[in-house]
């Protein structure tokens, strides 16, 4: 008899036990964990990412009027020039045989017209004669301005101060005259002041305002942070896409088929170390946006429904429990990690939900089933 009433206790103590292990494990699984961030104050900056090219504010190619060889270059790359300075001469052997041509024909040309004069103040020429005379002059001499000027052209001086950039032409090379495409004979180049030249995505570019300040690295100094001002916003795209009667029919359409637009933004660069050179690639962070001492969230933290932004306010219950409770916000300003509260119910310290464990769903049977000691 002693022996069944010890085995039903071991029994009923068993099945005790394994009713505590159930029922924890079912509370436990009912039960919505949050990874949580607290509300902060603190300094909110907004940028907006772009990659420029460092360029010269003035710079200059130098080339010529005419076409002849170059006979002398008396200037080398990385020194300075000042305006007038004689940079380069050309050979004007046949410009000068040109204009003593001119010359002795405006000579002829001149007699000519003085002998015509006096025969016809005695009535010896008509007036005809007279203006024939005076026709032959003026092209003579038109003729001598023009073989001058191109004799004058042949000294090449330097139109602003600054330093030849890149290797000058070499003496024997020919330097072709043209409007679209004259020959280079030399490049000067301002550099005691800088700028980069950047590309906006049209997303960012509204953010953007003259009179911004960025920040930017190049790669020959990353350890070096310069700074930058917006200078100047294009108020067309690079490609001048929105210019339909410009473009083709094929280009047109490889445009439209591009979906990113960017726009130029040229910022004035300051370069007291004149470490910048010429064609480096700046890598900018523009700042929109700043606010000192904002309260602020996480952004993984917002949430948005019908009713707007909110956060996920996690306080703890009697059995130390996390509680989750809805605070409905209005968002200020956006930084990389966090973003302004401007309006909600909360304070600094407040925790806040940015990731959550779900509870685990349960079949039918389970949620239906009423708690009880489990099945034996």
């Amino acid at each position: 008899m002693k022996l069944k009433i010890f085995a039903l206790i071991l029994v009923l103590i068993g099945a005790a036990a394994g009713y505590k292990f159930y029922n924890d494990k079912v509370t436990a699984e009912s039960v919505q964990t949050y990874e949580t961030e607290k509300v902060v104050r603190m300094n909110l900056t907004k940028t907006v990412s772009a990659t420029g090219t460092v360029q010269p504010k003035n710079s200059v190619e130098v080339s010529s009027k005419i076409t002849a060889r170059v006979k002398e270059i008396l200037v080398e790359e990385n020194e300075k020039v000042t305006a007038g300075q004689v940079v380069a001469i050309l050979d004007g052997k046949d410009f000068e045989a040109t204009r003593d041509q001119a010359q002795f024909s405006l000579t002829n040309a001149s007699q000519k017209l003085e002998r015509t004069e006096k025969l016809y103040n005695i009535g010896a020429k008509s007036l005809q004669e007279l203006q024939d005379a005076q026709f032959e002059y003026d092209k003579a001499k038109t003729t001598l301005e023009k073989a001058e000027a191109d004799v004058s052209e042949t000294v090449i001086i330097a139109p602003m101060d600054g330093i030849v950039v890149g290797e000058p032409l070499t003496a024997g090379s020919m330097a072709v005259q043209g409007t679209n495409n004259p020959t280079v004979i030399l490049r000067i180049a301002d550099l005691s002041e800088k700028l980069v030249k950047a590309k906006v995505d049209e997303t960012d570019i509204g953010s953007v305002k003259v009179g911004e300040r960025a920040n930017f690295t190049v790669d020959a100094f990353p350890d070096e942070k310069f700074s930058a001002i917006v200078n100047k916003i294009s108020q067309t795209d690079t490609a001048n896409s929105w210019d339909i009667s410009s473009n083709s029919s094929s280009s047109s359409s490889s445009s439209s088929s591009n979906s990113v637009i960017y726009y130029y933004v040229t910022f004035n660069a300051p370069d007291p170390k004149n470490l910048l050179l010429p064609a480096m690639t700046a890598r900018l962070d523009i700042i929109v946006g700043n606010v000192q001492n904002a309260l602020c969230v996480p952004i993984s933290a917002v949430k948005t429904d019908a009713q707007g932004s909110y956060v996920e306010k996690i306080t703890k219950d009697a059995k130390g429990q996390q509680v989750a409770e809805k605070v409905y916000i209005t968002v200020g300003l956006y930084g990389e990690e966090f973003v302004e509260v401007a309006q909600g119910n909360l304070q600094i310290d407040d925790e806040v939900s940015v990731t959550y464990k779900a509870a685990e769903k349960k079949s039918s049977a389970q949620s239906n089933r009423r708690m009880g000691p489990p099945p034996m």
